[in-house]
């Protein structure tokens, strides 16, 4: 037990506390979570001590001693104890070296090193670990000032590294030729084929190689591994997200011949409930080829409960097809969820699975897993119960047609179901749209845009979807149901995956109260942060200039969800306890959550497995966060990509647009109809020198103190287009923002990067190649429904 001391502290805390360094030796020896509860039942600190106690811990976050994650402690810039890491190199000793894969250097500092002790007996079918591969590591400090901090054991590897390259090749007259990168940072980068190892490519095709030199050599080689196709067919842009990002896209036959074999569940075994004749509807996009999720509503006849209503929400029993440990569940967790391109859908599970045997297609019956709500007239949830049953939907249906039913305009299918189902419906969503607006979740304006095809797989055009209360009231039916799993396999004591959304770091909120202070508006110094906070920011904004501005930059401001056996809350919900519940068909954390609730009623078979712990849960949540994470990067490259093809015809045009992220290097500007987002230089801006000032998100002119600045509407010329890295950039025509030249020292990009202190040229060079966008600067396009 850490020893009680009694010292003058600054709270005035009486009776005997820890010392300011007892806490913070404490929070450095442990191996687990440590917060605020696992202090206090260590110290014996109690009642109103734990005032004392929770200011000490926010003076230590400031002062930089310890870091909050998670709700968790650790030392400033530590690690937690199961780290996902990436091999970057070996040492002296040849000992491989991995950095953590999730590492906020702005923030924190260049991460720390991980020292990769061998494997003393590998796992069988384990491979061994090797540089560029993906590892989760338990780690521990080693207290080695000259070493590397840290020193690990992997506990699995998640992906192993490809010596690979994409690219398009070019044939040389005599053999052989040159393989062309697809990258935005290697754009025009030239890697040798040599004669014989150019397989089968032809001029123009895309290609992936294998490296056959050090990729660090003045001209790399590599032999082509193989032929992709043609960079005009009209799959190949998402083909290259794909590789790219290792994304599998091609299902093993076993995993095939697995699914094939499967015959329809027996609705009548297992003690699963009839509800066959309740009229459960799916509404989803209208081109929609999966339906994991149907809705009903009544009035609830509890004179107790007058204005409450009975919710149900079925999803698809995917956990009565794919069992634990089969072909079809390992290729489940590799690929995570299922990756939505505009020209194709690369599904989680085989299609006879995830379009045939499991969705819940209209007039059809099928297997699932309800939820019965019942909420009261302020949409408050007043209990729940978990089903096992039989169904069969009594229709598919759009949103747009459920909406144009509910506003006058029903159809031969939305007639018949008006009053009974989808009035109730409407009802029952006015409820919880009240509990919502209590509940206040964070509140983003952020449009999201939809691209629509052509045949031939190019750009027909980008539009902007209007958003109906059709899609709110699926919405909020699906994050009850979510809520409702969490709180019923916590109440059970059955580990589970959560949905997790941590509140943005400190650093991060001390930014937006710089950024805030720049247009005359204060950030509380003090209390807890919650999403009420961004979302009276945001509605003191509406209207004004600075709305697209604020918007943009609370974006930046909030954390990352993920997928954790470890609960924190939801913070952009603003709920205690969420988990993933309702798209078993394209997302493996809800089959998990799935199995999880057949535990936890005893459902029958098809549960999670006894030997699944919080250890094992926490490696699966961190392997399916990594793979979401792959899909939207691949997803917004595969956008940036298809609409790069379609400006490429547009070059020299001008465009309207906003800047949508500011960095030392130049804008980014988001052109107003299309969506496309393009560089702009800072060597191309004006003829004054331009320096980076963070805390504004803007460029400023040393001379002048003209300002651009994240969120300024501007006008802009196309001056070139790579398509195949998704890449634009752009001309700036609008003048900035008048201001009073800055004074004394600049931040970021100052006066002393230039040689004789005086201004830039009006033009500069050709920029070769495109810098990576910034964090959040993403066109989001929507193109499937996701919760």
């Amino acid at each position: 037990m850490p020893r009680r001391t009694d010292p003058t502290n600054a709270a005035g805390a009486p009776g005997a506390l820890p010392s300011r360094e007892d806490v913070v030796a404490f929070i450095r020896s442990q191996p687990g979570k440590v917060g605020k509860r696992e202090i206090a039942r260590a110290f014996g600190i109690a009642g109103g001590d734990k005032i004392w106690l929770k200011q000490l811990i926010k003076d230590l976050e400031e002062d930089g001693i310890v870091d909050r994650r998670r709700k968790s402690l650790f030392k400033a810039g530590g690690l937690p104890p199961v780290t996902l890491a990436e091999i970057v190199g070996r040492d002296a000793d040849g000992e491989l070296i991995a950095t953590p894969a999730e590492w906020d250097a702005d923030t924190l500092g260049p991460a720390p090193k991980i020292l990769i002790e061998p494997q003393r007996r590998p796992r069988p079918g384990q491979p061994a670990p090797g540089l560029a591969d993906r590892v989760l590591v338990r780690v521990a400090e080693t207290g080695d000032p000259e070493g590397p901090p840290y020193a690990g054991r992997v506990i699995k590897v998640l992906e192993k590294s490809r010596a690979q390259v994409l690219g398009i090749f070019r044939p040389l007259p005599d053999g052989g030729g040159r393989l062309v990168s697809i990258e935005k940072k290697g754009q025009g980068q030239e890697i040798a084929i040599r004669p014989g190892d150019e397989g089968e490519a032809r001029e123009g095709d895309l290609v992936s190689a294998t490296l056959t030199s050090s990729p660090r050599a003045i001209v790399p080689t590599a032999k082509v591994r193989e032929r992709l196709g043609s960079v005009k067919s009209e799959k190949a842009v998402s083909l290259i997200a794909l590789v790219a990002h290792g994304i599998p896209h091609v299902f093993p036959k076993g995993v095939l011949d697995e699914a094939a074999a499967i015959e329809p569940v027996r609705l009548d075994s297992e003690g699963r409930e009839d509800w066959r004749a309740l009229p459960l509807v799916t509404i989803d996009p209208p081109d929609a080829k999966d339906h994991d999720d149907a809705v009903h509503a009544r009035p609830d006849d509890d004179p107790h409960n007058a204005g409450g209503h009975v919710l149900t929400i079925a999803i698809a029993d995917v956990a009565a097809y794919v069992r634990p440990g089969t072909a079809m569940d390992r290729e489940a967790a590799v690929r995570g969820n299922s990756v939505y391109f505009p020209d194709r859908v690369v599904p989680m599970l085989p299609e006879c699975i995830s379009n045939d045997l499991c969705s819940l297609r209209p007039h059809e019956d099928r297997p699932a897993l309800a939820v019965r709500i019942t909420v009261d007239k302020d949409g408050r949830k007043l209990r729940h119960s978990f089903h096992r049953i039989a169904m069969r939907s009594a229709a598919r249906l759009a949103y747009a047609q459920a909406q144009a039913a509910i506003d006058g305009a029903p159809d031969e299918t939305t007639r018949p179901l008006l009053e009974p189902v989808l009035r109730p419906l409407w009802e029952a969503y006015a409820c919880v749209s009240t509990a919502r607006t209590a509940r206040d979740p964070l509140a983003l304006d952020l449009p999201e845009r939809k691209i629509l095809l052509k045949p031939d797989g190019t750009v027909d055009r980008v539009l902007t979807p209007e958003r109906l209360d059709a899609h709110k009231l699926i919405e909020e039916f699906m994050i009850l149901a979510n809520v409702a799993a969490a709180e019923a396999l916590e109440k059970a004591r059955v580990p589970f995956v959560y949905r997790a959304h941590d509140e943005p770091s400190l650093e991060k909120m001390h930014a937006l109260g710089e950024v805030l202070a720049s247009i005359a508006m204060k950030l509380p110094k003090s209390g807890p942060v919650r999403a009420t906070l961004f979302n009276r920011i945001l509605k003191a904004v509406d209207g004004m200039e600075h709305e697209t501005f604020i918007n943009e930059v609370i974006l930046r401001t909030q954390a990352q969800a993920e997928y954790t056996a470890e609960n924190y809350g939801h913070f952009g919900l603003n709920l205690r306890r969420y988990a993933h519940f309702t798209s078993p068909i394209r997302r493996y954390a809800d089959l998990v959550v799935h199995r999880a609730l057949i535990r936890a009623h005893g459902f029958g078979s098809g549960g999670l497995p006894a030997e699944m712990d919080g250890a094992a849960l926490a490696e699966i949540a961190a392997k399916i966060s990594a793979a979401e994470r792959r899909a939207m990067v691949a997803e917004r490259e595969t956008i940036d990509r298809l609409i790069a093809h379609h400006m490429a015809e547009h070059v020299g045009e001008t465009f309207m647009g906003r800047i949508s992220g500011v960095t030392k290097a130049g804008l980014f500007v988001k052109l107003a109809q299309s969506g496309a987002d393009g560089f702009v230089p800072a060597a191309t801006i004006g003829a004054d020198f331009y320096r980076y000032d963070e805390g504004s998100h803007a460029l400023v002119g040393e001379r002048t103190g003209e300002t651009f600045r994240l969120g300024d509407n501007v006008e802009v010329k196309l001056v070139e287009a790579a398509p195949i890295a998704g890449a634009l950039r752009f001309e700036l025509l609008s003048d900035g923002r008048a201001g009073t030249p800055p004074r004394g020292g600049s931040r970021g990009r100052g006066a002393s990067g230039l040689r004789d202190g005086g201004p830039r040229r009006s033009k500069g060079p050709k920029q070769k190649g495109f810098r990576d966008r910034p964090k959040g600067g993403a066109t989001k396009v929507k193109v499937k429904r996701k919760r």
